[in-house]
């Protein structure tokens, strides 16, 4: 009887942790901090969960972010405008099931503001699709990078 009840707590503990690191998983913007005005090369991790392959990501541009420069072959992204700033870019790549795929661009970041947050769309094979755009806590977070001022050089 006491095997059976520790059996099954050990059951429960190993599901919980099963089910919360399948829930970590989900698009992020690397670096988590970059200094105010700074020009930075972003890394965007998408990670393709579950059983269908990812085929389309869509990254959210923050409002007074500029973007300079995209990696990669011009046919495997695109970049959205409203009027004359880049709102968002959009790379299209099969990323199949239990892999990551990392894209790069360059931005400059705005000279105030304490964070950007980076909202992600991702899009799978089977038109299902994952909203990265949460606050921190929430089931889909979006990623948050943190704004600092350059330290004073003497």
């Amino acid at each position: 009887m006491l095997f059976a009840k520790i059996l099954r707590l050990a059951a429960i503990s190993v599901a919980a942790v099963l089910i919360s690191a399948a829930a970590s998983a989900h698009v992020t913007v690397q670096p988590k901090e970059a200094e105010l005005g700074e020009t930075v090369i972003y890394t965007i991790r998408v990670p393709s969960e579950g059983k269908v392959a990812t085929t389309i990501v869509e990254l959210q541009i923050p409002k007074d972010v500029t973007i300079l420069s995209v990696e990669g072959p011009a046919d495997s992204h695109e970049q959205r405008k409203l009027g004359s700033r880049i709102a968002s870019i959009v790379w299209m790549s099969t990323i199949p099931p239990g892999e990551v795929r990392e894209f790069k661009f360059e931005a400059r970041n705005p000279a105030s503001g304490t964070e950007l947050v980076w909202k992600a769309h991702q899009l799978f094979e089977d038109a299902t699709r994952s909203d990265w755009v949460e606050a921190k806590g929430g089931k889909r977070p979006a990623s948050v990078t943190q704004l600092k001022r350059a330290a004073r050089q003497n």
